[in-house]
C-alpha cells in the first residue's frame, strides 16, 4: 500500500474518501456529467494527498461511475455504465434510506440465478453435498431469530448450491453476487417475524435436491426468495415506523 502513504492512517483516508465520493455519486448529489472538483481543491478540502485522491478516482473508473479525459477532467459516468455487482457500489446504493422497490433489484438478480443453479444441484450434487447442506440448515435453526448469526449459515447455504450446480461459470457466481446475498439478508434485519419462519421453505429446498427433483427444487427455492423479499418489505415497513 506504498501508494496511500504505507500506514493505516494512509489507508482510513483512502477509504474514507472512496467512501465518502462513492456515495456522493450514488446519491446524486454528483450527477452523470458532473465534472469532480480540482484536484488540488479537493485534496485540501479532505485533508488528502493528490496520491490518494488519484488512487481512489482510478477504483471509481475502474467500478465505471467516472471517466478521466485528459485536459477535460473527471466526469461522473452514466448510470447504466456503473457495474452495480460491484461490491463497494452495491453498499453504497443499499444503506439506510433503502426502498422496497431498490431491494426488488436485488431478488431479480437472485431469482435469474438460483432456481437454475438449485435444479442443476438436484440433478448432480453428491452426497457429501447434500449433507453439508444440512448441516447448514441445523446452523441455521441453531441460530433461531438472530439475524446475524442466522446469516452465516444462510449465505453459506445459497453460496453452496450455485457451486454444487456443477457448472463452473454459475460456481463463480457464488463470490460474485456474495455481497448482494448479504444484502438482501440484512435488509431483513428488523423483520418483526424473525428468521426461523423459513426454515421450512430451506428444508424443501434440501429435500428436493436429495430427491434428485430439478422441478420441485427450482420451485422451492423461487418460494423461499419470493418470501424473503415479503420479509424485507415487513423490515422496511417496521424500521419507517421506528423512524417516525
Amino acid at each position: 500500500m506504498s501508494s496511500l502513504g504505507g500506514n493505516a492512517t494512509g489507508t482510513s483516508l483512502y477509504s474514507r474518501l472512496l467512501n465518502d465520493i462513492g456515495q456522493s455519486i450514488v446519491r446524486g448529489d454528483l450527477a452523470p456529467g458532473d465534472q469532480l472538483p480540482n484536484a488540488d481543491d479537493w485534496s485540501a478540502a479532505h485533508g488528502v494527498s493528490r496520491t490518494v485522491l488519484r488512487e481512489v478516482v482510478k477504483v471509481l473508473a475502474n467500478k465505471g461511475m467516472v471517466e478521466m479525459r485528459p485536459k477535460v477532467g473527471t466526469r461522473v459516468r452514466a448510470r447504466e455504465d456503473w457495474n452495480f455487482l460491484d461490491p463497494d457500489v452495491l453498499v453504497w446504493r443499499y444503506g439506510p434510506r433503502t426502498t422496497a422497490e431498490e431491494a426488488r433489484s436485488l431478488f431479480e438478480l437472485r431469482r435469474a440465478i438460483e432456481p437454475m443453479a438449485a435444479a442443476l444441484a438436484a440433478e448432480r450434487a453428491s452426497e457429501e453435498q447434500v449433507a453439508q447442506l444440512r448441516l447448514l440448515l441445523a446452523r441455521m435453526e441453531q441460530a433461531g431469530d438472530d439475524s446475524e448469526r442466522f446469516a452465516i449459515p444462510d449465505l453459506a447455504f445459497h453460496q453452496a448450491i450455485l457451486r454444487m450446480s456443477g457448472n463452473e461459470l454459475i460456481g463463480s457466481l457464488a463470490a460474485l453476487i456474495e455481497t448482494a446475498l448479504m444484502i438482501s439478508f440484512r435488509l431483513t434485519d428488523d423483520n418483526p417475524g424473525g428468521q426461523s419462519h423459513s426454515l421450512a421453505l430451506h428444508q424443501a429446498v434440501v429435500d428436493n435436491i436429495a430427491r434428485r427433483d430439478p422441478i420441485a427444487t427450482a420451485k422451492a427455492i423461487t418460494s423461499l426468495l419470493d418470501e424473503a423479499e415479503e420479509d424485507v418489505k415487513r423490515s422496511l415497513v417496521a424500521r419507517r415506523e421506528r423512524k417516525s
